[in-house]
């Protein structure tokens, strides 16, 4: 992860963005193409705003270091 990717936080999960897209880019489109750039940026899940697709890579496990 590079340190200046966003975080989202979405239900108690924790999610690095990866890719933010306006809806209306893919406006007129069915979700089968939404998924297949999924796939091809490598993000494993979408979330959805009210203006954005947010094209994420889950954080599942997270391990505080105290340095």
């Amino acid at each position: 992860m590079l340190p200046y990717q966003r975080l989202y936080k979405h239900h108690d999960i924790l999610y690095v963005v990866l890719r933010e897209i306006r809806l209306t880019r893919f406006e007129g489109m069915d979700m089968e193409v939404v998924k297949e750039f999924r796939d091809f940026i490598g993000a494993d899940h979408v979330l959805r705003t009210q203006t954005h697709f947010l094209f994420c890579e889950t954080i599942h496990d997270a391990e505080i270091i105290n340095e």
